[in-house]
């Protein structure tokens, strides 16, 4: 009888224990297995967003495993309304959830500041089957109104390839981007007087046939406004050479630049090596150049005088700008390679001083490729002047320079044949026709004529008496 009673308590502790390992088993394989994870899903957005109610609220919502159910509240602080629940497609770990403001008058209109809240679950077995759920709170401000904008003054005409200017005064208390969209270049704006008055300098690419401009402001809430900028337009025509390519060129000048790069001294095909210096590396001089001229200054200007540029003393024009050369071998049908002449060439005496003409600081003044030698200043506005090929400089990169101050030399450095300036105009990293800047009844019609617009009405003379 006692045998008994022990074998049935030695049975009872093994299916005890057999049970404990059970529960832990069990246990272990709901807190590891990934039906059973506790990661909660993710709700992206900002804290504070702005609304135009006209566009969906767009709201991203991700999981690990997979999202499972979701729910958006909207409150404006006396009524809660449910805006949108449902159900993710099986499997889904990323949705993006489309807010859009509920019809008629469910809420007060006057009402400015609502509370978003966003509550979202994942498919997990977790929490007795439930699964994990994150909640989201952000508050939104209510902003339908597009930002103002008027055009005090802009040039009268812009010729193709050439500069022009626009006044403008802006105004949103959400404004969030503010800028001149001229074809598909955007031109940055700077402050211009007094707060909410603005001046931009754009250019019209000479290799575009076409050309619209206009102002484009928006807000936080996506509110825009964007306002055509009325000119008139001009077409010079632009010049078309054929340059026959010899073989003492190639072997000099090309060469020369060739063995200066490690990127194209093995190239020993003669044709090859030209079009590569004549194209490859000029467009990669070129967008130095073009990064170097972009950048405009957000700190207010209260004037900007510019007189005409005269960097060459007797200076005589040895190229044009916007010139399209094809250059070719042997027969003038056998064109090897192209490229466009986007400056001002002008020669006098070997070495001779070169001169700017209104005061900037110089941002750059190193060797770059074809242009040698070379000379970037920035005269504010986004308006900068290059100086290429030059023998010696006499100012350093990040010195400011005075009017009719000598900043370098002429020379034959880089792709050059002969002693010259090339110079070049660039608007916020455009370049531009050089002949307007070279002339004072053009500068006073289409720069300063616009500003004393624009002046008039900003800043209007007081006048004497009631």
């Amino acid at each position: 009888m006692a045998k008994k009673r022990r074998s049935g308590n030695i049975a009872n502790k093994i299916f005890s224990l057999l049970l404990l390992v059970g529960i832990a088993a069990g246990a272990w394989y709901v807190y590891t297995a990934p039906e059973f994870e506790r990661v909660k899903p993710q709700i992206e957005s900002e804290k504070h967003v702005f609304w135009n109610r006209k566009e969906p609220l767009k709201v991203k919502v991700t999981d690990n495993v997979g999202l499972n159910s979701y729910e958006v509240k909207l409150s404006d602080g006396t009524k809660s309304v449910i805006l949108d629940q449902g159900f993710f497609n099986q499997g889904t770990k990323e949705a993006l959830i489309k807010v859009k403001y509920p019809k008629g008058k469910v809420f007060d209109p006057k009402a400015k500041e609502y509370r978003l809240t966003v509550t979202v679950g994942d498919r997990s077995m977790w929490n007795m089957m439930e699964g994990n759920r994150a909640t989201k709170t952000v508050d939104v401000t209510m902003d339908y109104k597009r930002p103002n904008v008027n055009i005090l003054a802009n040039s009268r005409m812009i010729n193709q390839g050439g500069s022009a200017l626009v006044v403008f005064q802006a105004d949103d208390e959400n404004m969030d981007e503010l800028y001149v969209l001229a074809n598909k270049n955007r031109f940055k704006v700077q402050p211009y007087k007094k707060e909410g008055y603005y001046a931009a300098l754009i250019a019209w690419p000479f290799k575009d046939e076409s050309f619209d401009a206009k102002i484009v402001a928006t807000d936080l809430a996506g509110n825009r406004r964007e306002v055509h900028i009325p000119y008139y337009h001009g077409n010079p025509r632009y010049k078309t050479s054929y340059i026959k390519a010899t073989d003492k060129f190639i072997n000099g000048k090309i060469t020369d630049l060739a063995s200066s790069d490690p990127e194209y001294a093995d190239i020993t095909d003669k044709l090859e090596k030209l079009k590569a210096i004549n194209e490859t590396m000029r467009l990669k001089n070129e967008v130095l150049i073009h990064k170097k001229s972009k950048p405009v200054s957000d700190e207010m200007v209260d004037n900007w005088k510019i007189k005409k540029f005269y960097p060459l003393r007797n200076g005589k024009k040895v190229a044009s700008f916007g010139d399209h050369r094809y250059y070719y071998y042997g027969k003038k049908d056998n064109v090897v390679s192209e490229s466009y002449h986007v400056g001002y060439d002008l020669a006098s005496n070997s070495m001779a001083d070169i001169k700017v003409s209104n005061s900037g600081k110089v941002v750059f003044a190193e060797d770059n490729g074809i242009y040698g030698n070379m000379l970037l200043i920035d005269h504010g506005l986004g308006l900068y002047t290059l100086y290429g090929h030059c023998s010696k400089f006499l100012v350093n990169e990040g010195d400011e320079v005075h009017a009719g101050q000598a900043i370098a030399k002429t020379g034959m450095t880089g792709l050059a044949l002969g002693d010259h300036l090339h110079f070049g105009i660039l608007v916020q990293g455009i370049e531009v026709r050089p002949i307007e800047w070279f002339d004072k009844s053009w500068i006073n019609k289409f720069i300063n004529k616009p500003f004393k617009q624009a002046d008039a009405i900003i800043s209007p003379p007081v006048t004497k008496g009631g």
